[in-house]
């Protein structure tokens, strides 16, 4: 038996022959569209395919993405791997039986999937699109519909050719609108067989009117069929995302589900039952079954395999080339106006500047791809209020935003604690972890993302440095004083170069960042250089991680744009924030090395784990050219620090030992883990 499932590469042997101008509804487009549906009617009909028989493999991954600009790579929160029987008979009827079936929690979660989230999309939906069992999407109509010519326009975008050894076939990029994009639509492209007019590939997403519930942020969908026995396009490749924002209070946090299906190892007319197809579409075979199955490798490989991207079109690129043809038309199903916050800390937290801090935010989304956003807070200590307003817009890939905030910020480019616990532990005792100034700014910028791999952005505005000190009380213990960082008011310009781990957090990964940042003021001119990165590749089930920072700054850098490290955050082991300066490079590399650990219960979802993860771990940092005036000084030579760390509770919780080789100083740290710090 031949088969030919030709677009498992399909983006890297298709060879662009010609680019056909664009033009919305012509008679070209139109006869090709009415090809196709004429088509999906015969292939119902199609004698010599009756029915069909074949085995699906495929993952559903939930994931959760943190951090504001939701630009870093989500964490993997659950995986499910599952194996299907698929059968098909004509003229339409499906059914899907589950044999094989394993999952696995990196993080406590009681998330559970829709029934059609766990089986492949037969007939190409059909003519009406239902996601979600009919809670996430409902009867949307098909392009390729009947009715399809009156819903939507279609253009010719493009001709591509699939060279194959025995055939040559040709393809039309057709482009698909809504005429309304305020009715439940799809917005996407349909790649066509010329020959043949059958669906090549389908890749979508629907307008805002067609998500059901106001916390699903979008749905993408790419379906890619393959050609069997040279005629028949059938299910080859899919790969669904759905992503969902919180419901009350919208915050830098996104639940994903994503599913990837490799459908191979068609049988042809082998005479299956009627009585097969009847009951629910998608079913599972007996628990004996799925547990009897046997599976070829640990599902630590088999879902480090797939953690990134598995198709070529990864789902960022093909939602940015979504974007471009809905132009400035809503896609997302976000509520238009709620309750918005950066980060639990905005809507309480402490300092020792501040003391006790109130605030509330909201966004709105008038329409489009433009949001605006606002927050305000109010200081019970130092009784200043503070705020930012800012409103954003999307072109594509492109983005632009004006803000403008009075904000307290804290002197180092990184976050040394999360939010809260610095929060907890300024309050209670007096340690807060932060060295302040006030900035009162207004910036326009714009940003350039390429897919998910990483952008490029250029800010420019005005910014007012105000030194701050402390006013607030703790209930034990004392603060320390906060430094003089104020220096006036400077003209503003920053360059950033991003790159971005395409990564689930397995296997290996490479992210970092380049700012150069100048300004001027006041007679006074800087420049401002900073480097950081991080990478990590996977041993077995151990993973090395080496991150670190270096910068420089040039003679006049302002007081509050020097850089510290030491302690907290930087090098455990040495003082906090002694060393600083216009110039400084700080390294660290850890052995993430998991160890059995017995597991506590904490409810019917929820565990400690059954692994606590060991981190050795080694660090070096140096600073020079000190400021006169400030807390931190040149580190007089490198300073080295050795340690062990020890992850919990699914690697929420972390504690460091470490200790300072020149002078031997031990010290302490407790917080939860990184991921988490932007939302708290």
């Amino acid at each position: 038996m031949l088969r030919l499932p030709v677009l498992s590469v399909l983006f890297g042997a298709l060879l662009p022959s010609s680019v056909l101008a664009q033009a919305w509804n012509s008679d070209a487009v139109r006869a090709q569209v009415a090809r196709s549906i004429a088509q999906r009617q015969v292939r119902q009909a199609d004698s010599t395919l009756q029915d069909f028989r074949v085995r699906a493999h495929g993952y559903v991954f939930f994931l959760g993405q943190l951090a504001e600009g939701l630009r870093e790579p989500p964490r993997l929160v659950k995986s499910d791997e599952l194996v299907l029987e698929v059968y098909w008979k004509a003229p339409d009827q499906s059914k899907q039986q589950i044999i094989g079936w394993r999952d696995r929690a990196d993080l406590p979660t009681d998330i559970q999937y829709h029934r059609d989230h766990l089986g492949i999309v037969q007939n190409n939906f059909g003519d009406r699109i239902r996601l979600g069992e009919g809670d996430e999407v409902r009867d949307v109509p098909h392009p390729l519909a009947a009715d399809g010519p009156t819903l939507y326009d279609y253009a010719l975008v493009d001709s591509l050719t699939i060279y194959l050894p025995q055939r040559t076939i040709r393809v039309y990029e057709v482009t698909v609108r809504p005429r309304d994009f305020g009715a439940p639509r799809v917005v996407g492209s349909l790649f066509i067989d010329v020959e043949t007019a059958e669906v090549v590939i389908f890749r979508f997403s629907f307008t805002r009117s067609a998500y059901l519930d106001d916390t699903l942020e979008d749905i993408t969908i790419v379906l890619e069929n393959g050609l069997w026995q040279e005629r028949y396009w059938l299910p080859n490749r899919q790969e669904i995302e759905i992503r969902r924002r919180t419901k009350w209070l919208d915050m830098p946090a996104r639940g994903i589900i994503r599913g990837r299906w490799e459908i191979r190892d068609y049988e042809f007319n082998v005479g299956l039952p009627d009585a097969l197809f009847r009951g629910p579409e998608i079913v599972a075979a007996p628990q004996a079954v799925r547990d009897s199955f046997v599976w070829e490798v640990p599902m630590h490989t088999a879902i480090q395999s797939v953690a990134g991207p598995v198709m070529t079109f990864d789902l960022e690129d093909v939602r940015g080339r979504i974007m471009e043809t809905a132009g400035s038309q809503a896609l997302s199903g976000l509520a238009s106006a709620r309750l918005s916050v950066g980060s639990l800390s905005d809507l309480l937290h402490f300092n020792r500047v501040e003391g006790l801090s109130p605030g509330i935010g909201t966004i709105f989304r008038p329409g489009g791809t433009t949001e605006i956003d606002a927050w305000v807070s109010y200081g019970t200590s130092d009784q200043r209020p503070k705020g930012r307003l800012g409103i954003r817009h999307r072109f594509g890939g492109l983005g632009v935003e004006l803000r403008g905030a009075r904000r307290l910020a804290d002197v180092a480019d990184d976050p040394v604690i999360s939010p809260l616990l610095n929060t907890v532990l300024a309050q209670e005792v007096g340690d807060d972890f932060g060295d302040y100034v006030l900035l009162t700014e207004a910036f326009a910028s714009v940003r350039r993302d390429f897919g998910v791999r990483g952008g490029l952005g250029l800010r420019v505005g005005i910014q007012h440095a105000e030194s701050v000190v402390t006013g607030a009380t703790a209930a034990t213990g004392t603060f320390r004083p906060n430094p003089p960082l104020g220096n006036g008011t400077f003209g503003v310009a920053e360059l950033t170069l991003e790159r971005r781990s395409a990564e689930l957090a397995l296997g290996a990964g490479v992210s970092g960042s380049v700012v150069v940042e100048g300004g001027t003021g006041e007679d006074v001119r800087y420049l401002r250089i900073r480097g950081s990165g991080r990478a990590h590749v996977g041993v077995g089930t151990t993973r090395v991680v080496a991150r670190g920072w270096a910068g420089w700054g040039s003679a006049d850098l302002p007081a509050h744009r020097s850089f510290v490290m030491g302690g907290r955050g930087t090098l455990v082991g040495e003082p906090f924030r002694a060393w600083g300066g216009r110039y400084a490079a700080v390294g660290t590399l850890e052995w993430q090395l998991p160890v059995p650990f017995p597991a506590l219960g904490l409810g019917p979802f929820v565990s400690t784990g059954r692994s606590i993860v060991l981190v050795p771990f080694v660090g070096a940092g140096w600073t020079g050219g000190g400021m006169p005036g400030l807390p931190w000084q040149a580190s007089d030579g490198v300073r080295p620090v050795v340690g062990l760390g020890v992850e919990w509770f699914h690697r929420f919780f972390r504690v460091d030992v470490g200790m300072g080789l020149r002078d031997r100083d031990v010290s302490l740290v407790i917080d939860v883990t990184r991921d988490l710090w932007d939302i708290l």
